[in-house]
């Protein structure tokens, strides 16, 4: 498939392509950027051409958002993976989520966007199960009571949220703090949330 704006062309999988845009975009921006008509721009594209794809605004942002779902648990899969015991892995899961923000600037923000909640975006709810899964699972396995591995997740995604958030927002590079000391203290952090709540899980 070839989409012609200004004699530049674009061949192959534009839905794919888009995504792809969108999600760079709103690295390098945030997501009040996000516009279709940027990406479009972005792509090299013609304004009309992402609405053969996507019928508006909302629906490129839903694929959008179920690509980092989707990027997000396959990182956080990963750094559990690469650990041997629950607690360990816990604070792992949520240091990876801190290391996706800082690079993405996506998380619970992107996935969670006003207007995606509808039965319409079942691939972004999906995803986001996945995501969410990988944490209650762990979280259940090392709280006393299921509602105390409720909550503890709850502070995990929001703990290593606002880690990544306050190094986004220069908050931390005021400090000093590389990526890498910002993803550490998201661990350490995590890990001194979960065993507050463990059950002597190890």
């Amino acid at each position: 498939m070839i989409h012609d704006m200004g004699g530049k062309y674009h061949h192959g999988d534009l839905r794919a392509e888009l995504v792809r845009v969108s999600l760079d975009l709103i690295a390098e921006q945030g997501l009040g950027a996000f516009s279709v008509a940027e990406v479009a721009r972005r792509s090299k594209v013609s304004p009309g051409a992402p609405y053969r794809h996507f019928p508006d605004k909302e629906s490129l942002l839903a694929a959008l958002a179920a690509t980092v779902a989707c990027q997000l648990a396959d990182r956080v899969q990963k750094a559990i993976e690469a650990e041997s015991e629950p607690v360990a892995a816990l604070a792992a899961a949520a240091g990876a989520y801190t290391e996706y923000l800082i690079e993405r600037r996506a998380g619970m923000n992107i996935i969670y966007s006003d207007g995606l909640q509808g039965p319409e975006h079942a691939a972004l709810h999906e995803q986001t199960r996945r995501l969410t899964d990988q944490f209650v699972m762990l979280c259940l396995t090392v709280a006393d009571r299921p509602q105390d591995g409720l909550e503890l997740m709850e502070q995990l995604f929001t703990q290593a949220h606002g880690y990544g958030t306050f190094y986004l927002d220069g908050v931390f590079k005021k400090q000093g703090y590389s990526t890498e000391v910002v993803v550490r203290k998201s661990i350490e952090a995590a890990r001194a949330a979960i065993e507050g709540r463990t059950k002597n899980v190890t």
